[in-house]
């Protein structure tokens, strides 16, 4: 009943109390612990069985075999399979569909191919479990092969075998296999419950498909919490954000309480877009309908406010959370190096250790991370000596390419690029664009070039690195091997992420692009770019062409300078916002020396703090300076 309840600590406390454990009682703990996906105290529970000898029923056996699925855990899976052929003369239907299961989730679709076909007789939950793997291995056409198959020798799907493969599609983002289940279910007339309508808004949402989720959406009369939570993380995942503020204010209009998965959608979306204001009032919802505030909303929430720029929100919030995970001391360890406290970030990890928290190895990407956007070499280079000898753990790729960024950015290229020289694991794209963006800024044009190519033969399609050494070229005044990369670019119909900046204005997100013309309000933002560029004429400012990796006139360079997206955004702000009111932009590239410079002077021209989140990093504009002590 504990179990059925979710109330994982009054079951164990039971258990604990119970003179006598047999079988039942066990594979009963075990399977409180699987529900609840508390896979390690599960595992701890196996051992102990195994310890006392007590054998587990095939109840136990099922639970054990979906725990070792959802760990992808193939080695223990397979144990137990010879566990199972050892101790039983014949594995009933159940646990070969549950082996199979778990072969296929962990990609060994030859084991759960072999196990399908040696059954006897073939269930609809068999059929549904290889057809699932197929799925969710990407081997679609075989899936659907089996799928066709399964309808000839006449066993009819059920509502929980199309869930089952829905679901699966969304994974893979498979559309096309999930548009033929949707027809399949439509022709066939099944009748759709919630949870597959659910299903079909999640996929279609996830597969980017935003018009036949929302016409899912639109045909269920009684909607429960999960399917408008499905329909706003569609929304969210396609970047409509307006929508899905909309859609949030329309559910709660409807009288459909929010639960935590809406909310921490709601928040990430936030996150995502800079949208301060709009993640106060969803922070205001939590507190007027008590939602339930785990430690998951709770790291969404402080998430929200450190990549919206309020870091001292987030701080204010961290300090009043007292059951803290290392999940939450990771968020807030990150968005201090985020904003350029590296040395906040530093403190906070010393005062975990006080704590006796154990850190993990994404506690020192975000200490790695803080350090290089501080430019505390040292001290990045004794937070790696310390994660290695320390604490053992072993460096993954994301660290190198951290330690590497760390040396690069602070002009170290040498040493930087004797890490890669040096490293026991082949360099990726991480580390190569961590030696990449070090080399653009220092104008280290042959070892960038080495590491573009580079960049260029793991990553093909990626336009990004091709952008990228075609600027070190650029800034060379290579206009010929420009002219080279440009051509093969084309050849091959890459474009080039354009710059994008968003603000949040009375609880809308505006997007404006390099050059922006279609915004309702353009001339008056023309307008006011003329003033800004008046006034910080008159303040001393000189563009600073160099951002301009084309070959033009320094005239055409300084226009096409004016009207890079963040100045746009700035532009906007000011005529939308009252005096004092600060501005706060998302930009989805790092910013140029150009615009950091002309901000600096804006904050002060206009007595505004800006605050500017690019790809790396926060910049705190105020009374003509920056946070990040122009290191960026």
């Amino acid at each position: 009943m504990y179990s059925e309840c979710d109330s994982v600590v009054s079951a164990r406390l039971l258990f604990d109390n119970m003179y006598e454990r047999d079988a039942v009682s066990w594979s009963t703990m075990i399977r409180c612990y699987v529900r609840s996906k508390l896979y390690m105290e599960a595992l701890e529970m196996i051992r102990k069985m195994q310890v006392l000898q007590i054998r587990p029923s095939e109840v136990a056996m099922i639970s054990m075999i979906t725990l070792f699925a959802d760990r992808m855990d193939v080695e223990m899976g397979k144990a137990m399979h010879a566990y199972v052929t050892r101790n039983l003369e014949k594995m009933g239907f159940q646990l070969t569909t549950a082996f199979i299961h778990m072969y296929a989730k962990s990609g060994n679709l030859a084991s759960a191919r072999l196990l399908f076909n040696g059954l006897n007789q073939k269930t609809v939950v068999s059929w549904t479990a290889m057809i699932a793997g197929y799925i969710h291995c990407n081997k679609l056409e075989e899936g659907m092969k089996l799928f066709a198959r399964m309808i000839e020798e006449r066993i009819k799907p059920n509502e929980i075998t199309l869930l089952c493969l829905v679901v699966e599609c969304g994974f893979v983002g498979a559309l096309e296999l999930g548009k033929q289940l949707h027809v399949y279910i439509l022709r066939n007339g099944i009748c759709s419950s919630l949870a597959l309508a659910t299903a079909l808004v999640d996929m279609y949402g996830k597969c980017g498909e935003i018009r036949n989720a929302r016409a899912v959406f639109d045909s269920v009369k009684d909607k429960d919490v999960m399917i408008w939570s499905a329909m706003i993380a569609a929304y969210a995942q396609t970047h409509c954000i307006d929508q899905a503020f909309d859609l949030f204010v329309k559910m709660r209009e409807n009288g459909v309480r929010p639960n935590q998965v809406t909310i921490t959608t709601m928040l990430s979306l936030c996150a995502e877009t800079g949208a301060l204001d709009m993640g106060k009032w969803v922070h205001t919802v939590i507190n007027r309908q008590a939602v339930e505030m785990d430690t998951i909303l709770k790291t969404a929430l402080l998430e929200m406010y450190a990549k919206c720029g309020d870091i001292d929100g987030a701080w204010k919030l961290f300090k009043e959370v007292k059951d803290r995970d290392i999940g939450m001391w990771n968020t807030m360890m990150a968005g201090l190096g985020m904003h350029g406290c590296g040395k906040e970030a530093l403190e906070l990890f010393s005062e975990m250790e006080r704590e006796g928290v154990r850190p993990n190895d994404i506690t020192f990407i975000g200490l790695l991370n803080a350090c290089s956007h501080a430019g505390l070499v040292e001290e990045g280079k004794l937070i790696f000596e310390k994660m290695v000898h320390a604490f053992v753990l072993v460096p993954k790729i994301e660290h190198y390419g951290c330690m590497v960024d760390l040396l690069g950015r602070a002009g170290l290229l040498d040493e930087a690029y004797g890490i890669i020289k040096s490293l026991p694991i082949r360099a990726n794209s991480i580390i190569w664009s961590a030696l990449l963006a070090a080399c653009k800024l220092h104008h280290n044009t042959v070892l960038g070039e080495m590491a573009a190519r580079q960049l260029v033969y793991l990553e093909p399609q990626n336009c990004g690195y091709n952008v990228s050494i075609s600027n070190i070229y650029a800034v060379a005044n290579r206009w010929n091997d420009v002219a080279e990369v440009r051509k093969a670019m084309k050849n091959k119909g890459m474009r080039k992420e354009p710059g994008l900046s968003c603000i949040e204005v009375n609880g809308y997100v505006h997007e404006f692009i390099m050059g922006d013309k279609a915004h309702p309000e353009i001339e008056k933002i023309n307008d006011m770019v003329s003033e800004m560029g008046n006034k910080l004429k008159e303040a001393g400012y000189m563009a600073d062409t160099s951002a301009v990796l084309r070959n033009i006139d320094e005239e055409e360079k300084e226009t096409a300078l004016n009207y890079h997206s963040e100045k746009l955004a700035i532009a906007f702000g000011l005529i939308s916002t009252a005096p004092g009111t600060p501005i706060q932009i998302v930009k989805n590239l790092r910013v140029c020396k150009d615009c950091h410079t002309a901000t600096k002077l804006l904050s002060k021209i206009y007595q505004r703090v800006i605050i500017v989140r690019d790809r790396k990093r926060f910049h705190h504009f105020r009374d003509g300076n920056c946070s990040c002590g122009d290191y960026w």
